[in-house]
């Protein structure tokens, strides 16, 4: 297994991109200034984009695994590639997600807390109505931990 970093034509990831952010319009707002890590195993099996807020904080913006992949830690060690690789040049490691049972728990398993939410932001930034697990995303949720 290695992680490998993409700096030219991540969009041939779009697919996998897609999974974690339904709408090509939002991803292309950070793909380009973001940083792309791939994690191969015998083939792509998951994703990460990084990008820097300032101060000390780096943003996870997009984390998709394969579905074929799921539950299988890929995820997880994207994760933790991400504390490695920055840790000493940021403090702070931020993710924003729907308020959903998939996800919101998954974050918390990798030892990120709760922080703030912004209201509606799905509702006033996609294009169309999304769902995870049966449920309306609305409002987004921030997570955060020290790295």
């Amino acid at each position: 297994m290695q992680i490998k970093e993409i700096t030219e034509n991540k969009k041939q990831y779009l697919d996998l991109l897609l999974l974690a952010d339904e709408q090509e319009e939002m991803v292309d707002k950070y793909l380009n200034s973001g940083r792309m890590f791939v994690l191969d195993d015998d083939g792509v099996k998951g994703e990460v984009v990084v990008t820097d807020e300032g101060e000390g904080m780096l943003e996870i913006k997009n984390i998709a695994t394969n579905p074929d992949c799921h539950g299988k830690g890929y995820g997880r060690k994207l994760i933790q590639f991400v504390e490695e690789k920055f840790k000493g040049d940021y403090f702070v490691l931020q993710v924003g997600t729907g308020d959903s049972p998939l996800t919101v728990p998954f974050y918390e398993k990798c030892g990120f807390a709760r922080h703030h939410v912004v209201k509606d932001f799905f509702t006033k930034n996609y294009d169309h109505l999304i769902f995870e697990c049966g449920i309306q995303l609305v409002d987004m949720v921030y997570l955060r931990k020290g790295i």
